[in-house]
């Protein structure tokens, strides 16, 4: 829809569509301080992914309580900021690491693989503390991971940043950073296939099927599916500047090199989980009522 509205405006001009001309802000200007989409991106998918959490523990085969999705809650927050921002610098820029900017997060970048590594220990910890299946409370966090996954995007996009290869789509678009030539917006194309397309699928499952009683189910979709997703926008987005001679050497971009071992990783839980016979009803979490 949004592209189509793109390409319709990119009839009516003369020329590509000029990011700079759409109007869009970095943020909500308060005077002494701009509130940034960036931070707002993270903050909305954070707590919309914390509403619908409590909304899944109350249906029928909850594999843990309230007070277990507030932990989550919390140490999840840590390991999306943690992971992400030492994801990015270990396979992104390693000159962070001896630099003070590790620690300057208004700055930008942050890997969605660190973040997942980050998330992941999170929920290995709370599992642990509190005798909870691991995989079954993966399958619960999966389904809310693409929440914030389509407002991050969305906010890349509002930012002019992580911009396509050069195109010459009717939708396409030139960003002033990134030169004079129009070039895909991968950052919608991400937002769709990370975001949209996987809240619909796996909102679908949960609330339609018994998916949720097939522990690994759901989080091996979203593995497959966010990986696959990734690795199809690679080829659409351009590759960090100070990875582009690996992308050319090797032929693919350090996010699809990354994203390999996850799509395996996907179809190898979800083919696991359907060879397992299915939860006649969720395993009561300690402490529950």
């Amino acid at each position: 829809m949004l592209l189509s509205l793109l390409a319709a405006a990119a009839a009516d001009a003369s020329g590509p569509i000029q990011w700079a001309e759409l109007g869009l802000t970095p943020g909500i200007d308060l005077g002494f301080f701009t509130l940034r989409w960036y931070s707002l991106a993270y903050l909305a998918g954070i707590v919309l992914g914390y509403w619908h959490l409590s909304r899944m523990i109350k249906a029928p085969g909850a594999p843990m309580a309230q007070r277990h999705a507030d932990d989550l809650f919390f140490y999840c927050t840590l390991g999306i900021i943690i992971g992400g921002r030492l994801g990015y610098a270990t396979f992104y820029e390693p000159s962070l690491w001896t630099s003070l900017k590790l620690f300057q997060l208004w700055t930008g970048g942050m890997s969605f693989h660190g973040g997942v590594a980050g998330v992941l220990v999170a929920i290995a910890f709370v599992s642990w503390r509190g005798g909870l299946p691991f995989i079954r409370v993966a399958d619960y966090i999966a389904v809310n991971v693409p929440f914030g996954m389509l407002f991050g995007r969305l906010a890349n996009f509002v930012n002019g940043e992580l911009w396509g290869r050069p195109s010459d789509v009717p939708w396409a678009m030139v960003f002033p950073q990134a030169g004079p030539l129009a070039r895909h917006p991968s950052q919608l194309y991400e937002a769709a296939l990370e975001g949209a397309l996987l809240v619909i699928v796996l909102l679908l499952l949960f609330w339609k099927t018994r998916a949720r009683y097939r522990p690994g189910f759901l989080v091996g979709v979203f593995t497959a599916g966010i990986a696959l997703g990734r690795f199809t926008v690679e080829f659409f987005r351009e590759p960090d500047a100070q990875l582009a001679e690996f992308a050319a050497e090797t032929g693919l971009s350090m996010g699809q090199w990354l994203t390999i071992p996850l799509i395996v990783l996907g179809v190898a839980i979800t083919a696991w989980s359907l060879t397992r016979p299915a939860l006649a009803s969720g395993r009561a979490a300690p402490g529950a009522a």
